[in-house]
């Protein structure tokens, strides 16, 4: 299934999208998408009984699309240099941070506030920092809370698949101590969805992941490529550490990066930035010059 929210009549609904493409509105009991996650495979199987019988549906055309997870109960998970040709182009460009390969997946987190829907502008302030920046990646939703998940069971946690484009600003990045929560964490920056793919209907190793800045394409690449399999990154993440139904993971992004071009190819106001995902729909955002600077003093 893939599963959507949307803004109709004023409210927020969950919708599944139907084979005409339309998106066919879930009864108002069946909650939001956090809930459907939750309520795993028997929310699924009723989702599924129900859906032929469901009227009230829309063109996907004419639909408001939100952001598919709007409730976080912790920070968004993530998995940095989890391509090995993203973490070779970085080379040197790391301003005098470099690391030797990992040998284990890399991770961070960055704030819930980042998130924004699959056709919302994302917010851009030159006073913040010089070198904001693109990142496609394929995002997985956690289905079934669990602790130590040993790989040969990771997948069973999963409840689907869905894009994000993780923006991140390469001045903050660097400045605070080499750490990556700064320099991903601004608000209203991360493009999510368009909808959630549930696992039993995508393979996630046969999406090829694209992003167009401006018509141009910056990255492509297929997720096969990944140096750690979804398997390993959930392994790793849960080692004594809880992962629970409706976590979101990203996983990280392909070279092509603007960091690493020469000259960098950084994002402006106006850019349009397109990411799509086989299976997966696309993100189709554009960079809005926006006041994040406020009255703050830091230079």
């Amino acid at each position: 299934m893939r599963l959507a929210t949307l803004r109709h009549q004023g409210a927020e609904r969950v919708g599944a999208l139907t084979s005409g493409e339309e998106i066919a509105l879930l009864p108002i009991a069946c909650g939001d998408l956090v809930e459907i996650v939750q309520g795993g495979q028997e929310a699924l199987s009723h989702l599924r009984t129900i859906l032929p019988d469901l009227r009230e549906r829309i063109p996907l055309e004419e639909t408001s699309l939100l952001p598919p997870l709007r409730r976080f109960r912790r920070d968004i998970l993530c998995a940095g240099w989890n391509y090995w040709d993203h973490f070779e182009e970085g080379r040197g460009r790391r301003d005098g941070q470099e690391v030797p390969r990992p040998e284990h997946p890399t991770f961070f987190t960055k704030s819930p506030d980042t998130v924004i829907g699959p056709r919302d502008p994302i917010a851009f302030d030159p006073k913040l920092s010089a070198k904001w920046d693109y990142e496609a990646e394929l995002a997985l939703v956690v289905g079934k809370t669990g602790r130590s998940i040993p790989a040969a069971k990771a997948m069973g946690h999963v409840f689907g698949f869905l894009l994000a484009n993780d923006i991140s600003q390469r001045d903050l990045q660097r400045v605070h101590g080499g750490q990556w929560l700064k320099g991903k964490s601004i608000d209203a920056t991360m493009p999510i969805g368009p909808w959630i793919v549930t696992a039993d209907e995508l393979d996630w190793r046969e999406v090829q992941l694209q992003c167009l800045v401006n018509g141009e394409l910056r990255q492509d690449a297929p997720t096969k490529l990944m140096a750690f399999p979804l398997s390993v990154l959930i392994e790793e993440l849960s080692f004594g550490m809880t992962l629970r139904a409706g976590d979101l993971l990203l996983t990280g992004t392909p070279a092509g990066v603007g960091n690493a071009r020469t000259p960098p190819l950084f994002l402006q106001a106006d850019d349009e930035v397109i990411v799509r995902g086989t299976g997966l729909g696309e993100l189709r955002n554009r960079v809005l010059e926006t006041n994040l600077h406020g009255e703050a003093g830091v230079n």
